[in-house]
């Protein structure tokens, strides 16, 4: 079954709400102070965010293989996850872009565990992204490295944009029977100014629930045809970011909140109609 979800009232009213309470905790700031040596001061935004969601943080490298060598990664994880996701990044910016970053912090914000991580030649810092072949093997890495971490979570992968492209290669090939559903933060269906949908070949051989995130004005996907890749694929389900770009800018639009309370609720679906399943 296609599911068909647009960013409509519901999901702006719970932006203007999320908007309204950020500004109720800028004004707490003033108010609120914390002690050292005997000195009050306000809390920083980060720390009363912190306060009221509780999450750590914790960087370490992850080994992809003796020939590749090692990429840097972050966990960024609440004290309650519902799930662990790998989040990937795109070819034109590694892990700690500021996309990336508001997301995991957002995510973990809403109950998901993020792990972010470099592809080998952003680590390396250079400018062509890795083969397939190399990029899957990140991503096979970085999935080994979740299992080790939350063995007893729901594992989903993730990735924007060339991310979220191999991360579905890799899947077409390694049907894990632990990974539970792939996000697509912006697919990229096609090269700008170059409509097609070759690309969109092997998400015919992902066995798992696919979350497709994608704005109508993406240089990358035209909707069009990111409508009738999804409704020819039953596990698939579309999401309407109005007005957003690639890069999800879309005006004032806060487009993380969008992102991100679309994923939760979908994940919750997956994971309750996994619960249904076992039980």
């Amino acid at each position: 079954m296609i599911f068909k979800i647009q960013a409509g009232k519901e999901v702006l009213y719970k932006y203007k709400l999320r908007l309204k309470m950020l500004q109720a905790i800028r004004l707490l700031r003033s108010y609120l102070v914390t002690k050292s040596d005997g000195i009050q001061k306000p809390l920083s935004l980060p720390s009363l965010i912190n306060t009221l969601h509780p999450m750590s943080k914790r960087s370490f490298k992850i080994s992809v293989s003796p020939e590749i060598g090692k990429v840097s990664a972050e966990l960024v994880a609440p004290d309650k996850p519902i799930c662990i996701m790998t989040f990937a990044h795109g070819a034109g910016a590694g892990m700690d872009h500021s996309f990336m970053v508001d997301m995991a912090n957002t995510l973990a914000e809403s109950g998901v565990a993020t792990l972010r991580f470099n592809f080998p030649f952003k680590e390396n810092k250079k400018g062509r992204p890795d083969s397939p072949a190399v990029a899957q093997k990140t991503i096979d890495a970085a999935v080994e490295k979740a299992l080790e971490l939350f063995p007893n979570l729901p594992l989903f992968v993730s990735g924007k944009s060339f991310g979220g492209r191999m991360s579905s290669q890799y899947l077409s090939t390694h049907p894990l029977r632990e990974i539970k559903g792939i996000i697509f933060f912006g697919f990229p269906l096609h090269a700008s100014g170059k409509p097609s949908i070759d690309r969109a070949e092997h998400l015919k051989q992902v066995k798992v629930p696919m979350l497709f995130l994608q704005g109508t004005r993406d240089e990358l996907a035209s909707f069009d045809l990111i409508k009738q890749v999804c409704s020819s694929l039953k596990l698939a389900t579309l999401v309407e970011i109005p007005a957003a770009n690639h890069a999800f800018k879309a005006g004032k639009l806060d487009t993380i909140s969008l992102l991100v309370n679309s994923s939760k609720s979908w994940i919750e679906k997956i994971v309750e109609n996994v619960k249904q399943v076992h039980n």
